[in-house]
């Protein structure tokens, strides 16, 4: 049964949300040279609360509009499975999103105590967000938009747990997470839609269609990387996290990949793994680049 619950969280997709984290770690460390270990470990858990909230009332939702129920599932893409093949109840997943919901909700309120009104709007958008992503706002074509800002509040709201303060570096850095956040989603929703567009969502692929959705690919990793150039020109991200283009090679595979494939579900499983693996490694490199100038 464990192994169902970590399935339907989709535990390995949690790792955005620490690469997230992590950067605001760093760079409050590398800018500071400080850590409030309590903090750090309280922000760890409320972001993974409420990243395994929106992924399990997505499931959730995606159930109840029949929207599994028509994709191909694929590691990478169409849900868990879990709800399609009778592992657990609607109810309880819907039941333990909420939950997950009010323990990043507690753990933020303690934060909006701490902290102030900064925290609080973020704590804010969050929670509507997340409560209204798989129903108001990917239908309305903003889930792209959605998880880009997402990924970037994590890491402005962390540093100014850190801090006190949001920086110039802060947002820059907010916007290479966010950005490389959201490429895994765009690309991972080119399979799903067929089932998406059926059942009223508009993702950015529905929007342009598969041929021009699949050039805009480069847009993503494009700004993660001027936002990190941005900042070693300025001085307020160290010259070594430049060692965060060591994963172009891998950028240009995936790209290429999808050039070629967007139209077979089969043949593109590899590259949105690959796609999964840029975002996840380039993040990682960031935070290297902090602590390696440190």
């Amino acid at each position: 049964m464990l192994s169902v619950w970590l399935r339907v969280i989709r535990v390995r997709f949690l790792l955005a949300s620490v690469i997230a984290v992590s950067v605001g770690l760093s760079l409050n460390w590398w800018q500071n040279s400080s850590f409030e270990l309590f903090e750090a470990v309280l922000t760890f858990a409320g972001v993974m609360a409420l990243h395994a909230s929106v992924d399990l009332l997505n499931d959730f939702w995606d159930f109840k509009r029949g929207i599994d129920t028509k994709t191909t599932r694929t590691k990478m893409s169409g849900g868990t499975g879990v709800l399609p093949e009778g592992l657990l109840k609607p109810s309880s997943v819907y039941r333990a999103g909420i939950a997950f919901l009010i323990i990043g909700t507690v753990i933020g309120g303690y934060f909006v105590i701490t902290d102030g009104i900064i925290i609080a709007i973020i704590l804010g958008f969050a929670i509507l967000s997340i409560y209204f992503y798989s129903t108001k706002i990917v239908d309305s074509g903003l889930g792209e938009f959605f998880v880009a800002v997402k990924g970037s509040m994590i890491v402005i709201g962390t540093f100014f747990i850190q801090s006190g303060e949001i920086t110039f570096e802060s947002i820059l850095a907010g916007i290479v997470v966010g950005s490389l956040s959201s490429l895994v989603l765009f690309i991972a929703s080119f399979p799903d839609h067929d089932a998406d567009k059926s059942k009223g969502r508009k993702t950015l692929v529905i929007a342009l269609g598969k041929h021009k959705a699949a050039k805009c690919f480069w847009i993503f990793p494009l700004v993660s990387y001027l936002a990190i150039l941005i900042g070693v020109s300025t001085d307020v991200f160290p010259v070594f996290s430049l060692i965060s283009f060591l994963s172009i090679p891998l950028m240009i595979k995936s790209g290429l990949g999808l050039q070629k494939n967007y139209d077979s579900i089969e043949n593109l499983v590899p590259y949105m793994s690959s796609t999964l693996m840029f975002g996840r490694i380039t993040g990682a490199l960031f935070v290297i680049g902090f602590l390696i100038d440190f």
